[in-house]
């Protein structure tokens, strides 16, 4: 398998962008090389295209994600579970986030090292809503694609063994703000709550 990524990442680098573009739509929605590796040496030869190499990589990405939950609300669980029949415990995973925290999961996919494409199939196969999964995976892709270009524009060579370091450290802090504004919501709705079970029980009290 190793060998058989290694051709392919190869393959993709020598149609340059256009190599990058096809890596990162295709990453979204099959099992092919993460488009990462080939925008970190595009970005470190020629750092003065990193943004634009990271535009690229989103926008294909996130077009390849929009294929993927199609192929997930056409095919619909049998598909999930041929493209990924080595793991299909994976589906009840995607379905528990999903429950938990909605279109922020895809966010999350998109962001940080959990393979995007599970997410992408799923959402299809759940049936999400269109808009939310598009916007969670523009904020999630360009996120992880710019923080990349970014970093390695700024610091170069001396800073790409961190990079995963870097992008785990930015995921920790946006998990702690989605963490702080969910338990203010709840502190904030739990009032609501006590009320109308007051009212309730004064209704009934009169009655």
């Amino acid at each position: 398998m190793h060998e058989i990524f290694s051709q392919m990442n190869n393959y993709f680098q020598s149609l340059g962008i256009y190599g990058l573009a096809l890596n990162s739509f295709v990453e979204s929605f099959f099992l092919v090389p993460p488009p990462d590796f080939l925008l970190i040496a595009m970005d470190l030869a020629k750092p003065e295209k990193a943004l634009w190499y990271a535009t690229i990589c989103s926008l294909a990405s996130i077009l390849g994600g929009l294929v993927g939950y199609l192929i997930g609300l056409i095919g619909g669980r049998p598909v999930f579970n041929w493209f990924f029949r080595k793991n299909p415990e994976q589906f009840e995973k995607v379905e528990e986030l999903y429950n938990k925290y909605g279109s922020v999961a895809v966010f999350f996919a998109g962001f940080t090292p959990i393979p995007y494409k599970v997410f992408t199939i799923a959402s299809g196969v759940l049936n999400m809503n269109w808009w939310k999964f598009t916007i969670a995976s523009f904020f999630g892709r360009a996120g992880r694609f710019f923080v990349v270009s970014i970093v390695l524009m700024l610091f170069g060579e001396m800073i790409k063994q961190y990079l995963e370091i870097v992008i785990a450290f930015v995921s920790a802090i946006i998990v702690l703000f989605f963490v702080i504004l969910y338990y203010k919501g709840k502190k904030s709705f739990k009032p609501q709550q006590n009320d109308a079970k007051n009212e309730e029980e004064t209704a009934i009290h009169n009655l």
